[in-house]
């Protein structure tokens, strides 16, 4: 019988070549996607602030090195997640009916902050602090796709970068404004002292004493639905019609 062949492993057995795993370290290999995808678990569970280059190395279970050829900085780490959120954001420039469409871009944009409540500071913010030609096609692609959508429906480009600058205007301040109607007392039954409105002096704010049970009744999808009927509305009712 012949002898099975011998393996014959590195002097060195165990040590990291070329950016592998360490012992007792992941073995799958680390791809951008991997780390942006971990990157934003850690934003979803603790937020912008709970996230730093060795947390996430931990999480991907790799030595930071590993990472920073990745992603090179925190900073390039945010705007890669705020570049993995709106890749989630399509829009259909083929669909004929142009409010419809608007209104179901609007609705997938409030599920998405909804969805990653910790990270809309990304999607509100992060995009706006880069010059638009230097953000990530995935984060400029639904601009470009709405604009296709108003144009074909006849609107000039300018009232198309209008009517795009007016929805997304009232989409960031929607969700920023719905995650941040919270309730002190959700067990109270009375409004005003559900929403703590007691602390402030009834004769300079009687307005907002007045309006406490709207403000506790306060309905996302609704408000959403009724602010684009205002927006779709108001456009319509000022902007050139289609050709």
């Amino acid at each position: 019988m012949t002898e099975p062949p011998v393996k014959r492993g590195n002097s060195r057995s165990g040590s990291p070549r070329n950016g592998g795993a360490t012992p007792g370290r992941g073995e799958s290999p680390v791809t951008r996607a991997a780390v942006l995808d971990a990157a934003l678990a850690i934003i979803d569970s603790d937020g912008v602030d709970g996230l730093s280059m060795r947390r996430l190395a931990d999480a991907v279970g790799r030595d930071p090195m590993v990472i920073y050829r990745h992603v090179p900085n925190k900073a390039a780490v945010l705007d890669g997640v705020a570049e993995l959120l709106f890749a989630q954001l399509t829009v259909d420039a083929t669909d004929p009916d142009w409010q419809h469409r608007l209104r179901a871009v609007a609705r997938d944009f409030r599920e998405l902050a909804l969805a990653h409540p910790r990270a809309v500071p990304l999607l509100v913010t992060r995009p706006l602090a880069t010059p638009l030609g230097l953000r990530p096609p995935s984060v400029v692609r639904p601009l470009e796709h709405m604009l296709a959508l108003l144009t074909r429906a006849g609107f000039s480009g300018a009232d198309a970068l209008h009517i795009y600058r007016a929805l997304f205007g009232f989409l960031y301040g929607h969700v920023l404004n719905e995650l941040q109607e919270l309730v002190e007392r959700p067990e109270e039954t009375d409004e005003v002292l559900r929403l703590g409105l007691h602390r402030l002096p009834i004769s300079e704010f009687p307005l907002l004493r007045e309006l406490a049970p709207v403000l506790a009744g306060y309905d996302g999808a609704a408000e959403l639905e009724r602010g684009l009927d205002i927006l779709l509305t108001g456009l319509t009712a000022t902007l050139p019609g289609p050709s």
